[in-house]
Parts: structure tokens; sequence; C-alpha cells
């Protein structure tokens, strides 16, 4: 259905990070979408950098990249994941981007020789940000995440737009969710609303009043409590909603529409109901989910294993897929820095298959490199993703080839094989514009394994790398049994290396991890672990 004018729904958060504003944003999006509204969601972080591509993945998490090539927090690939569709540059906005811009157009005389101040200056320049897509006349709604919590310095330039745009906006069009928590204090023997209260009470000096709260718990929330949530924050008490934590991520759209949230904030907006969310195809996705006929144990070898985060994308396509072939995912973490090479072979024999994940620079390579060899030595079902391509080749190089001195220039500047290498253009430019990023366009030899896999000759995945597959070791690879199954349709460069004569080895440049969603779960990830099975059963 279509609305006379883009609506727009703020989420913010107190008392704690890691509440889970992406996924209740996420949820709830899926449920109004599911009632016929064409929905899009946006991140806004406070951190001063433009973007989280050169943030360690130990700070931020996994690097989400877009069709467009942005480089953006891993909440988008939440959105995507839940709602089906593509976000773009536009869905992330950062603090230093906003700072960024305002300075570039002070610096062309924009502003006409007055004083550049966060208001209004800043707080235009978000509210322009955050009606970019809304104004692309597509969008019903737009849902804008706030990073960080109430209270937070910087936060307020942020808080300070909500509240100009919801004045300027009118209160049919704007709604506002704050997500808190309801802690249970075990030493009481109760919950408490204290926080929730002390969090709603900074964002109502800053001048915006919460139409909605969802309170995360681990317990239900009784009449009384939301009573008494409701009387202190001014809030209806219909319009309290309780988050009980979920077995799964995909639970919580269920979860949100029993507690009627979708139906609260329609009428916030003043929007036709229409009829209830069916998610008739997620239900049966979760059916699987939680009905399994077997598992199946895949290994991730990687050099942040710590934090799961850090392959938050890969860790959910394998979800995907698993649940797709009616499995239980039961992933291991195997760390390529930290363990021995005989813990990491140790480990792989202890799973069906395994994922080379993808990385920067040389701590960790060793690991990856014994965890490649075993696998290709030992029929172990594989899959390696851009930095894992690259790592292989090099592995494949050097003990099938001979060729001791095979590296990546990344890594050794001096090699006097290197396998993989900047191009020539690139050279004149390391620092600036060399990144492959976003969506780009490979086509597949027919006689390869992946061609059966995706089912047509060309596809178009999303590239986040700098060094690429050096094609004067082209032949040499090919005739030993390492062959190219796909190349860049513009540049020819190797985009999928293919292990002849084993069960399931395969390489990509790009990350196919980035479009898996939950209807659409990635062809290679449910090819990958269907082989795996069946080879694990023989």
């Amino acid at each position: 259905m279509k609305t006379a004018q883009s609506k727009y729904i703020f989420v913010t958060g107190g008392v704690a990070s890691s509440l889970g504003k992406g996924i209740i944003s996420a949820s709830l999006a899926k449920l109004l979408q599911d009632r016929g509204f064409s929905v899009t969601i946006q991140k806004l972080d406070p951190y001063i950098n433009i973007d989280p591509g050169t943030l360690n993945p130990y700070e931020h998490g996994e690097c989400f990249v877009t069709d467009d090539g942005a480089e953006t927090d891993l909440d988008l690939g939440h959105y995507e994941r839940f709602l089906n569709i593509r976000t773009s540059q536009d869905n992330n906005v950062t603090t230093g981007r906003i700072y960024q811009s305002v300075i570039d157009k002070e610096r062309r005389g924009a502003f006409l020789g007055k004083t550049v101040q966060v208001i209004p200056h800043i707080t235009d320049e978000i509210k322009n940000r955050i009606q970019r897509l809304g104004n692309k006349g597509i969008y019903d709604i737009v849902i804008t995440e706030i990073g960080g919590t109430v209270g937070d310095i910087e936060s307020l330039p942020y808080i300070e737009a909500v509240r100009q745009l919801h004045w300027e906006l009118g209160d049919d069009n704007v709604a506002i969710i704050h997500l808190t928590l309801v802690p249970f204090l075990a030493a009481a023997g109760e919950l408490k609303t204290k926080p929730t209260q002390h969090s709603v009470k900074f964002l109502m000096q800053s001048g915006v009043q919460p139409d909605v709260l969802v309170c995360r718990t681990d317990r239900p929330l009784s009449e009384s409590i939301r009573r008494k949530i409701a009387l202190f924050t001014n809030v209806k008490l219909g319009n309290v909603i309780a988050s009980l934590d979920a077995e799964t991520i995909y639970d919580v759209p269920l979860l949100m529409q029993a507690e009627q949230l979708d139906k609260v904030i329609l009428n916030k907006l003043n929007l036709p109901k229409g009829n209830d969310p069916k998610l008739i195809e997620w239900k049966a996705f979760l059916d699987k989910f939680k009905h399994p006929k077997d598992t199946i144990k895949i290994g991730l070898v990687g050099k942040y294993v710590e934090l799961h985060d850090a392959y938050k994308s890969i860790h959910e396509s394998l979800i995907h897929a698993a649940t797709y072939n009616q499995l239980k995912l039961d992933i291991k973490w195997i760390h390529s820095e930290k363990l021995s090479d005989a813990k990491i072979i140790s480990a792989l024999k202890d799973v069906d298959a395994a994922v080379v994940a993808p990385g920067f620079g040389e701590r960790g390579v060793p690991g990856k490199m014994t965890a490649l060899k075993y696998a290709r030595e030992n029929n172990l079902p594989l899959l390696g993703i851009c930095f894992g391509m690259q790592i292989a080749a090099i592995e494949f190089a050097r003990n099938v080839l001979g060729l001791s001195d095979a590296d990546s220039t990344e890594l050794n500047p001096e090699t006097k094989e290197p396998v993989i290498s900047l191009l020539e253009n690139q050279k004149l430019d390391l620092l600036g514009g060399t990144m492959r990023l976003g969506a780009q366009t490979c086509r597949l030899e027919k006689d390869s394994k992946v061609y059966k896999i995706y089912g047509t000759e060309t596809i178009s995945e999303r590239h986040r790398h700098r060094y690429e597959f050096n094609n004067k070791y082209l032949d040499r690879f090919e005739q030993n049994g390492f062959k190219v199954a796909g190349r860049d349709t513009k540049t020819n460069l190797v985009e999928i290396l293919e292990l002849q004569n084993h069960p399931w080895f395969i390489t990509t440049q790009f990350h196919p991890e980035y479009k898996s969603t939950v209807l659409n779960p990635h062809p290679l990830f449910v090819d990958f672990v269907k082989t795996a099975y069946q080879y694990k059963n023989k």
C-alpha cells in the first residue's frame, strides 16, 4: 500500500549498548513489509570514522558491503537478511561523514561566511541524510536506528535532529521507539525499572518523548511492572512492549507480532492496518530451523574467532544453508593464529567441512594455509572466501607447483613468485581508490561446478579486496587441476578457483555471504552444506 508521504520511525537505545536495536528495527520492518508497506532501514553511527572500513573487527564486528560499494555497519546485514532487500550508502551514515560534508560545504563557501555550528548546520545535515531515503518516493516507511545510547555525548546531535524532525513533519508522520533494559536482580528477586526510568529521563531532557518502549528482559513483564513503567515515562500502557530473550534472532519478528508492536506503530502513524502479517515463508524457515533432521559440523577458520560478530554474515549464511537442507548447524570456531598446526589439523578432523574466512594482513596466515592444505589433501569440503582464495592459491603454488617463494605482495613485497599481487594501475596509487568494492559481474565457465550451482552463466557478487590473482600463473594452475571457474566480465580477473578431483573445494575472490538472506539462501552455501552432508554419510 502506498502512503501519501514517507513516515519516519526512530529507534533509540538506553542503559546499555548491544540490546538489539538492529534486530528490533529489522523485525518491525518485516512485520510492516508483510502488511504491504514498502520499508527500508538506515543506521546512524555516532563514531567519527567516515565508515567502518578501517575499523578493527574486534572494535566493531564485520564490515558489511552493499551493492554500491559502501563499507557499512554489520546491522545492514541484518536489514538485508530480514527484509530480502538491498541497502546502499544512504542506509548508513556516520558522524565522520556528517562533519566531512559540512566542512566541505564550508570550504566551498556554501554558508556565505556564517559561523558553522552544530545547530543548525550539523543537525540540518543529519536531517537531510535521514530524509534522503524517504525523498526517493519508493518507501512508505523509513526506520532509522540511532547507534549508541541516550546520554552519550556523541549521540546528542542525532537526538536533537530527531526532535526537530518530529516538530517539522508533524506527530502523525513520526514515531519514536526507545529500547531499554529491565534487568532482574537475583539478590532482590525482582525486575528493576529504574534503569528504564532514567534512560527515558535522559531522552526527555533532550526534548524527545518516546511513543513506544521496547523493554529487553529475560522474563515476562507483569501488568504491574508495565503500568509502573508507563506511569513514570508518559508512555501509554499498551505501548510498553516486552522483548524477551529469544532462542534465535529469527524468532523476534513473531515475538514482536505477539506484542502487537506493528499495530501500535501503525496507530501512531495513522496508517491503515490491513491484514495481519502471516509470515508464511518465515514460519516455514523457523520450522525447519527448529526441527532439523540431522546435524552438520562446520569449522570456521579465522583470526578473529573470539568475536563471532567479526564473521556475522558467514555465520548467518551457514545457518540459512543448513536450515534449507533441514540440518542443524554446529559451528566450530578455529583460531588461525593462536592454535598450532597440530591443533588446527586436529580440529579439522572433527568437522564435516570448513570455511577459510577473509581478512587482511599476515597475522593468522600460516594457520589458514595449514587448514587449506589439510582440506585439499584429505578431501575435506572447503569454501575459501576472498583472502581465503588468495591463501589457497599461495598454498597450491608452494606445495603442488613447487614454487617455494610463492606469496602475495601484500605479505611479502619482495617475493620472486607474486601469485597474488597488485595490478599495474593499482601500484600508482596504493593508498587511494585501489579497493574493489561492491557488486561486480562474473562470468562462469560452463564446465565448472559453480555453473551448475548457480544455474546461470553470469552472476553478480560483492567484493572487498585490493590484491588480485596474478594471471601470469594461470596456465600452471589449470594444468595441475586448480581451474578458473569464474572471471570478471570487464577485467578478466580471476573470481573463482575450483579444485578438480575433490568433493568440494571452491574459493571465491568475492564475498557470497553478503547476499544470503533468510528467504533466499546463497546457492554456494546451500550446495556446500548439502555436499558436505552427503560426503559425511558416504
